[in-house]
């Protein structure tokens, strides 16, 4: 009887301490959004997540704070996208005295490049196809199991049911743009960022701009980029949430092309707007794409 009751109150000890060990959740840092957002849905409650930029921010541009330096000296683990985008991360970890070496997402994607300014270079947008989603959750999923070995297979099970989702998101896209005729499966974007969504899924998108935020529209590149639009006949227009709608606009006037409305590129949009997840991002983008290129 005394062994039963010891035995019990053991069991009862052991769970204590074990809820007590989980009660404090894993510190991560992501740099931006759509980041956060995927490591959220992996890890759940064991994962305590914060986006360096906020909704509606730009990555390429964007100047880190001290409050950011803070987050990244507490955190158990920092995910980035990699390929170049986040050019203010090292100068952010030397400032925070974080040691750790950031969790690049993109690893393992099969990298498109890009001509920009007169060079060869790496396109960083890879979360912009639904099949690339998939590679993210998959480091994510690593990369927890790892800083939290006895979160396994909550973090397993999360991330499978994530990447089911992704794949039936991926599978939508391409039901939605079959259904477009080939010769109408072209947008004009006020960002060039949809390169990967282009070649995974057969749409041509232009652009005034080069890969980055950064970079200027010539003249003359705006000149060509009007008369290929009146060739190819491009009839809508988008403007990216994190982008200077201007030139794109004004394009468009030149050319006649009518606004198919906001897309949203780089970052998600805040908790009440039409793309709060990456899953609802990605879907509210192919809707309103599908649509203009439909003339809806």
């Amino acid at each position: 009887m005394r062994l039963t009751l010891w035995s019990g109150a053991a069991a009862l000890l052991l769970s204590a301490l074990s809820t007590f060990a989980q009660a404090k959740p894993v510190e991560a840092v992501a740099s931006f959004t759509i980041l956060a957002d995927m490591v959220h849905q992996v890890g759940g409650e064991r994962v305590h997540v914060i986006s360096l930029i906020g909704p509606n921010g730009d990555p390429h541009t964007y100047e880190p704070t001290p409050d950011d330096a803070k987050a990244l000296k507490t955190a158990d683990v920092v995910f980035i996208n990699g390929l170049h985008l986040e050019g203010w991360m090292d100068r952010l970890i030397q400032a925070s005295g974080y040691n750790g070496t950031p969790v690049e997402l993109s690893d393992g994607i099969k990298t498109r490049m890009r001509q920009k300014n007169g060079k060869t270079v790496v396109d960083p947008h890879s979360w912009n196809s639904a099949a690339s989603g998939v590679v993210y959750v998959q480091n994510i999923i690593k990369a927890l199991k790892r800083i939290d070995p006895e979160g396994a297979d909550q973090y397993e099970a999360n991330g499978q049911r994530y990447i089911d989702q992704l794949k039936a998101l991926d599978a939508y896209t391409k039901q939605q743009i079959e259904a477009v005729p080939k010769a109408q499966r072209k947008v004009l974007t006020s960002h060039n960022a949809f390169g990967y969504f282009g070649d995974e899924y057969g749409v041509t998108f232009l652009s005034p701009l080069d890969l980055s935020t950064e970079s200027e529209a010539s003249a003359q590149k705006v000149a060509n980029l009007i008369r290929q639009i009146k060739e190819e006949h491009i009839t809508a227009y988008f403007i990216e949430n994190s982008s200077d709608p201007r030139l794109v606009q004004q394009i468009a006037q030149a050319t006649g092309a009518r606004a198919g409305g906001e897309l949203y590129v780089e970052s998600l949009s805040k908790a009440d707007g039409p793309a709060p997840t990456y899953l609802k991002m990605f879907r509210y983008n192919v809707d309103k794409m599908v649509a203009a290129m439909k003339g809806e």
